[in-house]
């Protein structure tokens, strides 16, 4: 088979009779049977048996096609020789031919009994002798291509290979290698309709490479699945022989016994009687399962929690108040009052043990202390400490657990912290709870009502565990820098105790007793290192700007790195830090003062503003455009209700215009702009009232607003001041900045109790009922303002029943700068 055939051929055109095939291409020099089944392809076989004639063999483009026409059937095949007929069926018959030569088709007569082509000889075209190396190289790369294929292919018949193997003839394996080997049809016709022997070289290189590829992933797709379906067989068949070995040793009933451990167990915690009534019926469900069942390891991670929980565990409190006293003074400096909230609190458990706990919620600016201060309350009664931090929960089962029908279940915060405290009366700290965020999956803050309701959370029920928990001996403190953010019916069911922003004398000694002590240790830097007093107040004021103490700690931390530097180098063997050296340590001061009125000028006012962080100065400025058209632009990010205080303070100055020299016919030509400055910042609720309006006298009348004087409070349109929120952290806020004196509304009065006593040493309060009274203590006395005139009996009776009117309560405190 390796000796190469010629078989001459006349390049004239010849008329035979035409078998379209299916899905198969027949090459010269090649034995090939197939099965016929269309009539003119039977027609076509018989006539040319009948008439001793060869026949065209064509394949079809598509193998849908029932009759075919000439641009049905590709341009190239092959004439041949039937060999043998032999009919299988009535509408069947098989055939045996033997491919001579190449023929491309010409023309296609489909009207007859049979499909006749006029078909041209096509030998294929020898390369001449210059392609004689490269010919060479294509074989070389053939015989290779095959070898790889052979590997991956060994199921190839033996005849086959040795052909193939044994022969050097391209001519003969450029048609035998695709007569032979499982290419799909459309590569045969490729290599057919190629009528260079090197390029028919060259795509059966091509076509080997592929088919390698494709076999080598086919060959790693089946070694996946065997090696997967090999484990599953063989965990069954470990399994199945580990069975047989329990029973055999007599371990068969595993189960039974670790069920057994489990009822023991239960019944000694004398649950209530349908909480152990369920717990035993789960036992009773795993001692009829196999240990290996998936459904057996979900029931013990179950019985395994709800054994793991603290049913009968307590603590004993100690109700010392002297020394929970000490325990608070050592650990915190100053917060006298949040100290005696919480001792008051203590004194109570004493003396009624059996009261229902409240709820304690502390309030404040981040960095005060709020979560170390819960921590020493565990400490002082010796009670487990435990924490939740619940900031950025969105997802109601972190609060109550997960059902068990679900893959991967696991109880909820709660009954974790509860497990961890190993105690059923630990102090649960639920840490940042104004964070919580509800979304699709539920409201966590709403799933809190039943675990904070001193009334209802004796029966708390995770939906893990499934069975009623005692909440109650728990006592829960949480914390929150923005009380506005705590839903109402959650903060109904909570104690609130605020807690203040530091003054400046505070953090001073705040960082002396706590915090330089300990930066010093953790710095390694204890009696290598000290810090005056000139630097520890030169930090709190040029470098920290907070209303807690975080960011002071970590100024220190950044001075004591600096000096251990100096020393690990060798270069002193101690420090003393002065306030003269903070610039040379820390670089420039970088906390400036605010943007204020500090002296007298006309058109500014400094008004006070409340934050989630603290209080803050937020002035007012206004200017006017002469020659305008009476509008009025406000700007500097303030919302829609601090917006409408500006229109009320327009109205107000357009009414009393005459009282303070103002010309109306003025206020109707000319535009106002109202800024409040840090525009990026946000700023909204109504409080900033009685400084929008000083600033607007102070601008149209020309008489400059004191200085050191900062105000806060609500008008109406009439111009009575109503209360405000916050006046603790606003007038802290005044203090820092230095302002002398401090406006605040006539029924803020009362709040006054809770402003620090270096604050009200350092400022003075005057309490205001109306606008008048404001501008009278904020404006300097004017050279040459007209006289007011005497209001009208019936003005005076208006103006006695306005102040008649009770003012509203204080207003909330919101999210943001709120004024």
């Amino acid at each position: 088979m390796s000796e190469k055939v010629t078989i001459k051929v006349e390049r004239k055109k010849l008329h035979l009779p035409t078998i379209a095939l299916r899905g198969l291409v027949v090459f010269p020099n090649n034995l090939v049977h197939f099965e016929v089944g269309r009539e003119k392809s039977i027609a076509a076989v018989e006539w040319a048996m009948a008439n001793n004639s060869n026949v065209f063999l064509v394949a079809q483009k598509s193998m849908d096609t029932t009759e075919p026409q000439q641009a049905d059937l590709f341009s190239y095949g092959v004439v041949a020789e039937v060999k043998q007929v032999l009919r299988v069926s009535g509408d069947l018959v098989k055939v045996l031919v033997e491919g001579k030569y190449r023929a491309k088709l010409s023309a296609l007569d489909a009207s007859g009994d049979f499909l006749l082509s006029e078909v041209r000889p096509a030998p294929v075209r020898a390369g001449k002798a210059d392609d004689a190396v490269e010919t060479e190289a294509l074989l070389r790369a053939l015989k290779a291509g095959f070898d790889e294929y052979l590997g991956m292919n060994p199921r190839l018949g033996k005849d086959v290979v040795f052909a193939i193997v044994s022969s050097d003839d391209p001519a003969f394996l450029s048609e035998y290698m695709p007569a032979n080997l499982l290419f799909r049809y459309e590569d045969k016709q490729a290599v057919m309709d190629e009528g260079t022997l090197n390029g028919r070289l060259k795509k059966l290189i091509e076509m080997l490479r592929r088919e390698c590829q494709v076999m080598k992933i086919e060959k790693e797709i089946a070694e996946k699945v065997n090696e997967s379906m090999d484990k599953n067989q063989r965990d069954y068949y470990l399994h199945e022989q580990l069975h047989i070995i329990s029973d055999e040793l007599g371990e068969g009933d595993d189960t039974h016994a670790e069920a057994d451990e489990y009822r023991r167990r239960i019944t000694e915690l004398h649950l209530a009687e349908d909480s152990e009534k369920k717990l035993l019926k789960e036992v009773d469900r795993l001692a009829k399962m196999q240990g290996s069942n998936q459904e057996a390891t979900v029931i013990r991670t179950y019985l395994d929690t709800c054994l793991d929980l603290p049913w009968n565990t307590f603590t004993v409190d100690d109700l010392d108040i002297s020394r929970a006293q000490q325990i608070l003074d050592r650990d915190h400096y100053g917060l006298k009052k949040v100290k005696d909230r919480i001792l008051e609190t203590l004194a109570v458990r004493k003396l009624a043990p059996d009261v229902k706990a409240q709820i304690i919620c502390l309030v404040g600016p981040p960095g005060v202390g709020k979560t170390s201060i819960a921590r020493s309350i565990a400490e002082s009664m010796g009670r487990k400490y435990v924490r939740i931090s619940l900031g950025g929960v969105r997802d109601e089962a972190e609060i109550r657990g997960h059902r068990r029908t679900y893959i991967g279940a696991m109880p909820g915060k709660i009954i974790t912290a509860m497990i961890s405290a190993k105690s059923a009366n630990p102090l649960m700290l639920l840490d940042e709870i104004d964070k919580l965020a509800g979304d699709f999956r539920g409201d966590p803050a709403a799933a809190l009502l039943e675990a904070l309701d001193p009334e209802q959370n004796s029966t708390f029920n995770d939906h893990f565990i499934d069975i009623p928990f005692d909440l109650s001996h728990v006592l829960f403190i949480t914390t929150a820098n923005d009380l506005g953010s705590i839903p109402g019916p959650l903060r109904d069911r909570m104690d609130v105790i605020e807690l203040p922003s530091y003054t400046r004398v505070e953090k001073y000694n705040i960082a002396r007793k706590h915090l330089l002590p300990k930066q010093l240790k953790a710095c390694g830097l204890t009696g290598k290192v000290t810090l005056s007093q000139s630097a520890l107040y030169g930090i709190i004021d040029g470098y920290t700007r907070e209303a807690g103490v975080r960011n002071l700690e970590r100024t220190i931390t950044s001075v004591l790195r600096k000096c251990a530097r100096k020393i690990a180098a060798g270069e002193v063997e101690s420090v003393s830090v002065t306030g003269t050296m903070l610039e040379q340590l820390l670089g420039p001061r970088f906390v400036k003062p605010d943007f204020l009125n500090r002296t007298n000028a006309v058109g500014i006012a400094n008004g006070l503003a409340w934050t989630s962080v603290g209080g803050e100065t937020l002035p007012i400025e206004v200017q006017v455009i002469p020659e305008g058209s009476g509008k009025i632009t406000v700007t500097g990010s303030l919302g829609d209700v601090m917006k409408e205080s500006a229109q009320l303070a327009v109205t107000w100055v357009r009414v009393h215009a005459a009282e303070y020299g103002i010309d109306p016919e003025k206020l109707k030509k000319c535009d106002l702009h109202i800024h409040a400055p840090e525009g990026a910042v946000p700023k909204d609720g109504p409080s900033a009232g009685v400084t929008l309006t000083t600033a607007l006298v102070s601008c149209l009348s020309g008489i400059p607003v004191r200085g050191d004087v900062a105000m806060t409070g609500e008008i109406t349109l009439h111009g009575n001041v109503l209360p405000i929120g916050g006046l603790r952290e606003k007038s802290m806020a005044a203090y820092r900045e230095g302002m002398k004196t401090v406006l605040i509304p006539k029924d803020n009065e009362p709040d006054l109790y809770e402003v620090d006593d270096e604050v009200k040493k350092n400022l003075t309060f005057l309490p205001m009922q109306s606008l008048t009274q404001v501008l009278n203590a904020a404006l300097l006395k004017p050279q040459n303002a007209k006289k007011a005139k005497a209001p009208s009996r019936t003005h005076a009776k208006k103006k006695a029943a306005d102040a008649a009117i009770v003012p509203p309560t204080a207003e909330k405190p919101q999210p943001g700068a709120v004024c």
